[in-house]
């Protein structure tokens, strides 16, 4: 074993995950599937916008940030594959841990762990933070607990990111602002949409159009505050996010094939436009970065499950 790691500081990435193996390559994997990695990107493109509403910082900050965030929405998605193990055994099966892929009990752990992390890390922004940072782990920990089983559960998890995009703007120098409060609104209606065709996906409960309204609050919130320049690039924004949110209905509500899985990856990738339409396009860098989040979104949905 030894002898096979003698090259490690010499290799190159390549060569790193040639010689983790198989066993080890495959459990990496696990651990991606079990936290959701491919929705990353909408959690630091969350990060993004309510830092800059919040007067942004030095960008050693930020990324400090996005890592406390990351830690605790990987906590929450683990914990949520530990909670749902009865239910993924009768209804999901192929989940890492019904296969047997993962001993619950190390997801257990590093579920807990990560929350840990990401909570000792955020602390360092201070008590405003702090406090977010508790009732946004409060949030996913009652979201995990009971959202199978509760019919209102997708508030719950519009709840989580309600409180993410505070404690994001509240890490920033000026703090949380009315703007901010009122955009994560906005983003937690959108998250209610979503969250309701995502649970449809795995109870195959029938499907009605109206919760899918509020996939709109961002659009009608960009009109109302922005004006001059920043309401003609909302404009642009908005008609850009509507037909990505129409392309992604179409998969459930009118194609002859109903996919509602593609709907939902569409709609949680879209959550970096809806990130970008609340900075109204922000400068160009921004618009970039932001550009290559959705991007990153969309790629690593083909080799992570977003769901």
């Amino acid at each position: 074993m030894i002898g096979r790691f003698a090259n490690w500081p010499n290799a190159d990435w390549r060569d790193r995950v040639r010689l983790l193996g198989p066993a080890s390559r495959a459990h990496l994997r696990t651990l991606l599937i079990l936290g959701r990695a491919s929705n990353l990107p909408t959690v630091w493109s969350n990060c993004l916008a309510g830092w800059f509403l919040g007067g942004g910082g030095s960008f050693w900050g930020l990324l400090l940030l996005c890592f406390g965030a990351t830690c605790l929405y990987t906590g929450g998605m683990y914990l949520n594959d530990a909670f749902d193990e009865e239910f993924d055994r009768q209804h999901r099966p192929e989940r890492p841990i019904p296969s047997r892929a993962v001993n619950p009990a190390e997801v257990w752990a590093l579920g807990v762990g990560w929350i840990i992390l990401g909570m000792a890390v955020l602390t360092f922004f201070g008590s405003v933070t702090a406090f977010l940072s508790v009732l946004l782990v409060a949030s996913i920990l009652v979201y995990d607990a009971v959202h199978k089983v509760f019919m209102f559960s997708p508030v719950l998890m519009a709840v989580c990111r309600f409180f993410l995009f505070l404690l994001a703007s509240s890490a920033a120098v000026n703090g949380v602002a009315g703007l901010a409060i009122w955009t994560a609104f906005a983003l937690a209606c959108y998250i209610v949409g979503l969250s309701y065709v995502a649970k449809s996906e795995s109870t195959r409960g029938a499907l009605k159009y109206w919760p899918c309204y509020l996939l709109a609050a961002p659009l009608f919130l960009a009109y109302l505050v922005n004006q001059g320049d920043y309401r003609s690039r909302s404009v642009m924004l908005s008609a850009v996010v509507l037909i990505w949110v129409i392309r992604s209905l179409y998969f459930t509500f009118w194609s002859r094939e109903k996919n509602v899985g593609r709907t939902v990856s569409g709609l949680l990738a879209g959550i970096v436009l809806i990130d970008l339409l609340a900075l109204a396009g922000g400068s160009p860098l921004i618009t970039l970065v932001m550009l290559i989040l959705f991007v990153s979104a969309l790629l690593f949905q083909k080799f992570i499950p977003a769901t």
